[in-house]
């Protein structure tokens, strides 16, 4: 009889202390992965603004991939935490955003830090 009770007791203690611990993982890492899109969006807003200004060939392939990028996160599901391939679609945003940094030649550091996240060239 104490050992049944004694595990139902434990059970119960340890589902809540795992229902908060999963619920403040998942704030903070769903904030951070919205700080690297965030940062990821304003960076091609910011070059898509300053390229549009000047019209030749180099500038327009330079155009259509941040525009890519601006739709990749654009279409990323915020909202949808059960979303299967959420890491597959980030990745591919990651992989969009390298690419266009390589046509921009400037060389990305975004770090998620304890303090705060940066994006540094």
């Amino acid at each position: 009889r104490f050992h049944g009770e004694g595990y139902q007791e434990g059970y119960a203690e340890g589902s809540h202390a795992g229902i908060a611990e999963g619920r403040r993982y998942g704030s903070l890492h769903g904030a951070r992965i919205g700080s690297e899109i965030g940062c990821y969006l304003g960076f091609a807003l910011t070059w898509h603004c300053l390229l549009q200004k000047r019209t030749d060939e180099k500038n327009s392939k330079k155009i259509r991939a941040l525009d890519s990028l601006i739709g990749m996160i654009q279409k990323f599901p915020y909202e949808d935490p059960t979303y299967d391939k959420l890491q597959e679609d980030l990745e591919k945003i990651r992989g969009k955003f390298k690419q266009v940094c390589s046509m921009l030649n400037v060389q990305p550091d975004f770090r998620i830090g304890t303090e705060r996240s940066s994006l540094t060239f």
